[in-house]
């Protein structure tokens, strides 16, 4: 791709009309979250005008998803008006949940990042409370012109390369696809795992019929070595993302611990959304909401990957599946949980996909559960015994080929398969949580989002482009 064109495409993604005011530069606050499953702190480490000025839509800047585990509050340091807000999760939320965390403490680099507002600022990080509703955690004044924030950077270490541009980034969705893993050498498989995996979003219900709201960038800084870390195997690759396998131990959960590395390599491009592309051939992936997503490259199941995974970042989607081993622990209690597409049904006549269900449907709604979990069982098992062998990745796609046609077939014959109720197993929890619809991206490798994730993705492409 020639320079002229990317060029091209990066000044009609930041160009705004001459009437318009020219959109205010970006501010990121990286601290440091450091705690254990009782306790946690935060500390400031430094403020920084990124190269780019802010890629949203300014009129847009206060979130009213109810989404994430988080919320960052940017308000006025004299009035304690709120200019900007945002809900997000963080991999420390998702490591205090685990064993080791009940006997360690560990400390994560975060980031926020918001439109420069011209003045002081307080930003405050909140935190849900037992009653699922947002409290502040921290907060911390921020000066955008004080002496010691850093405001000038070194060259972009990689090209930008536009793969879907579809306007000024204001108007739309920016995504930027980042690579691990791949070589000077493998730029040219990069480029089109990139522009592959992005085609294939797009073909997938909301984002198909709102694919002009998105413009979708592509960056990766060469690595020595094709592929990234794989410690249970005993490979380790060097990286600028340190993107890995093995997080918090398991084995299929891809993502890096290393945000600043992060966030200063995609600075250079316009983005409110990340996936990283590992340039792997094993099964693997992750996604937290606000923050990232990973998916193997190279995996035959790339394509559900890819897009499963942009689901939890994206639209904060909760996993709806059960049967598969996770590395977080489970409490005793059922509190209701925040994401759109998982419930605890404790008001079942005010479920909170009520508008979507019909009347008379039963709730909880009724399926194939003891069958479903019998073959399952058997799967995992068989699963396991596979990875634990080490056997050819080919043996396990076509495992997952074969249980997916397994849970198609038996889903097929089920009264209420298109059927939108409570159906229990969800959560990572075979009782006391529920989900939508029988089938959807979220619970299995099948290819579609149910209705209500559906609703839930566009609820948050029309935050970041809405309709006009």
């Amino acid at each position: 791709m020639s320079t002229l064109r990317i060029l091209a495409s990066l000044l009609l993604a930041l160009a705004v009309p001459a009437f318009a005011a020219p959109p205010p530069a970006t501010i990121r606050l990286d601290y440091l979250h450091s705690g254990n499953a009782l306790s946690e702190t935060y500390a400031i480490e430094r403020v920084l005008v990124e190269p780019l000025p802010w890629p949203g839509d300014t009129s847009k800047n206060l979130d009213t998803t109810d989404r994430g585990n988080n919320m960052v509050e940017v308000v006025d340091a004299k009035t304690g008006d709120v200019l900007y807000s945002r809900g997000f999760s963080t991999i420390f939320g998702e490591w205090k949940t685990t064993d080791e965390a009940n006997k360690a403490t560990r400390g994560f680099h975060e980031s926020v990042r918001f439109p420069a507002q011209g003045k002081p600022v307080k930003v405050r990080i909140l935190k849900r409370d037992e009653r699922n509703q947002f409290s502040v955690v921290w907060s911390v004044d921020v000066d955008a012109d004080a002496l010691d924030v850093v405001r000038k950077q070194g060259p972009a270490p990689a090209p930008v390369l536009p793969i879907r541009v579809s306007g000024p980034s204001p108007n739309k969705v920016d995504l930027l696809v980042l690579g691990d893993g791949y070589t000077a050498r493998d730029m040219k498989k990069f480029e089109a795992d990139a522009r592959r995996l992005a085609d294939h979003l797009f073909k997938v219900s909301p984002f198909k019929e709102r694919a002009g709201d998105f413009n979708v960038w592509a960056m990766a800084v060469p690595t020595q070595e094709s592929g990234v870390s794989r410690p249970s195997t005993g490979v380790h690759h060097a990286s600028s993302l340190g993107a890995r396998y093995d997080i918090f131990g398991s084995e299929r959960y891809v993502l890096t611990l290393d945000n600043r590395a992060l966030r200063d390599i995609a600075q250079y491009a316009p983005y409110e959304f990340i996936e990283i592309l590992v340039n792997n051939d094993t099964y693997g992936g992750g996604g937290i909401f606000g923050q990232f997503s990973t998916a193997a490259a190279s995996n035959d199941w790339a394509n559900y990957l890819f897009v499963h995974e942009f689901g939890h970042h994206f639209a904060g989607l909760a996993d709806e599946y059960y049967t598969s081993p996770v590395a977080y622990q489970s409490g005793a209690e059922r509190p209701e949980p925040w994401e759109p597409n998982v419930t605890a049904l404790r008001d079942p006549a005010n479920i909170k996909w009520k508008s979507f269900v019909k009347p008379g449907t039963a709730l909880p709604t009724p399926w194939p559960k003891a069958q479903y979990e019998t073959e399952s069982r058997a799967y995992q098992a068989r699963r396991a015994a596979l990875r634990a062998a080490n056997r050819p990745e080919a043996e396990m796609s076509a495992l997952f080929s074969e249980d997916l046609a397994r849970s198609n077939a038996l889903f097929a014959t089920a009264a209420e398969r298109h059927t939108v109720g409570a159906f229990e197993g969800a959560n990572y929890q075979a009782s006391g949580y529920y989900r939508p619809e029988m089938q959807c991206i979220m619970f299995d490798r099948s290819e579609t989002f149910c209705n209500v994730c559906q609703a839930a993705i566009s609820t948050v492409i029309d935050l970041y482009a809405p309709r006009r």
